[in-house]
């Protein structure tokens, strides 16, 4: 276990934000993540993973937890368990290295195995749900384990019960996936190749991937949309019409624009991007206000952030 006080959490932020944390800890056990729990019961904590859905505003004034449990084993032929703190990316590529096929469409997307049942990660028609069977968890203030089934997860879009109602309530430990036998080594490159075209390079330029999410409208105000814009793509669906948020950024004329050290990604409206490494939390801030503001002005559809502003 690695404990630090006053760290630097720019390694843990794909936006790049030099911020500290007041106490950082990175616990190799759920034995460990349970002393650390225990040790400082009732005090501001936040656990992370990559930190590919956030946006630190300023300095954070307690513990950040982090894992560094990156084990996968299958527990059957069609089911593997993955701990927490592996990079999901790195979870594909094995499978797809022994031949299993099914989690393939979400390659390349940023943040760990933890993520993606909290935030229900998903890409190219495939959501993380699809594929979860289960999540094991630990509980924030019992510290007993408990095991969540993909119906109790109540996954949404981009969502699931550990955003909202059990929010801060419990660390999830590691994720069940189902998978199947299968050459899946042409899809995923595929996959790799459609995000690198469009999305910057986690690492090499600062951002949380997708900044937006999608929006679900009412049925009337989709239609009276295409009535103005017949070329919108639409998605009817059982939440409403989806539209996606990167045409109605690009409609508005977002693309490229920049505010301070901040910018809308040329190739991906959907993305902001802290373009040199210079952009503050304020820029990256600002600027979505903007372009939400902007689309709601046009549109009358208000585009909210995926990322998490702490």
């Amino acid at each position: 276990m690695r404990i630090a006080e006053n760290t630097s959490l720019l390694p843990y932020n794909t936006f790049g934000i030099d911020v500290k944390a007041c106490l950082f800890v990175e616990y190799d056990t759920i034995d460990e993540l349970r002393s650390v729990l225990a040790d400082h019961r009732g005090e501001r904590m936040m656990h992370i993973g990559q930190g590919s859905n956030l946006l630190f505003t300023k300095n954070f004034d307690g513990v950040i937890l982090h894992s560094r449990m990156c084990r996968a084993r299958f527990l059957d032929d069609e089911t593997v368990e993955a701990q927490n703190g592996l990079r999901l990316d790195d979870l594909i590529a094995q499978l797809t290295d022994m031949n299993y096929c099914g989690m393939e469409k979400l390659s390349l997307i940023p943040g760990e195995v933890g993520a993606s049942a909290v935030q229900n990660v998903g890409a190219y028609g495939c959501e993380a749900k699809d594929v979860i069977v289960a999540v094991k968890t630990l509980d924030v203030e019992t510290l007993e384990e408990r095991v969540f089934s993909n119906e109790e997860c109540r996954f949404g879009y981009r969502d699931s019960i550990f955003k909202h109602e059990l929010k801060g309530k419990y660390i999830v430990t590691s994720v069940v996936y189902h998978v199947e036998k299968g050459d899946a080594h042409v899809k995923r490159q595929e996959i790799i190749d459609t995000r690198l075209s469009k999305l910057p390079e986690v690492g090499k330029v600062g951002s949380a991937g997708s900044f937006f999410m999608n929006p679900f409208v009412p049925e009337e105000l989709a239609n009276n949309l295409l009535k103005q814009y017949p070329n919108m793509p639409h998605f009817p669906s059982s939440q409403g019409v989806k539209i996606p948020a990167a045409w109605l950024i690009e409609q508005c004329g977002w693309k490229g624009k920049t505010l301070g050290g901040a910018q809308v990604w040329t190739r991906q409206p959907l993305v902001i991007v802290n373009a040199e490494g210079k952009a503050s939390s304020d820029d990256i801030i600002n600027l979505a206000k903007q372009v939400s503001d902007s689309v709601f002005e046009r549109f009358n559809i208000r585009i909210n952030p995926e990322v998490n502003y702490i």
